[in-house]
């Protein structure tokens, strides 16, 4: 079973349709959760806007306590580059980063992918492995940048 979190200000049909390809994200890669971040009005960058997670997984829905503008994934992705750590406790010495991976539930591993629009970015897809790191795959690291491009497509 996977839970699934959806924005409010969303239309039904694209909704269904992202949010069956983050579930089909996470049930090809086993992963823990897999979100949609979008570029909304608000003071918040970045707010999860769809999710997909397996039981036990904490919601990021409502988290409105890190600040993605100052992250170092987030400075990698707006180079345009995909981000693939297999163990997050060894990809940065950033406090910030690490205080983030606890906030996120133990994030442990995770494959991060950007959606541009016309040369800036809109969007974000975050595969996640909670608890312990893990090796992510080459066919992996494909999925989530197809699936990345999916949701571009509805976007």
């Amino acid at each position: 079973m996977v839970n699934v979190h959806v924005g409010v200000d969303n239309h039904r049909a694209i909704m269904t349709h992202i949010d069956l390809a983050l579930q089909e994200l996470l049930a090809t890669t086993g992963a823990s959760r897999v979100t949609l971040r979008q570029e909304v009005p608000g003071d918040y960058a970045f707010p999860v806007t769809h999710e997909a997670h397996v039981p036990g997984a904490p919601s990021l829905g409502e988290e409105r306590t890190v600040d993605l503008k100052a992250q170092p994934v987030v400075l990698e992705l707006q180079k345009g580059h995909q981000v693939v750590q297999d163990d997050c406790r060894a990809a940065f010495d950033d406090p910030a980063f690490h205080r983030m991976l606890e906030t996120y539930g133990g994030l442990a591993a995770q494959i991060v992918t950007p959606i541009f629009k016309a040369g800036r970015l809109v969007a974000i897809v975050s595969l996640h492995q909670l608890g312990t790191p893990r090796h992510w795959t080459e066919e992996e690291a494909a999925a989530a940048a197809q699936t990345a491009d999916r949701v571009a497509g509805l976007l």
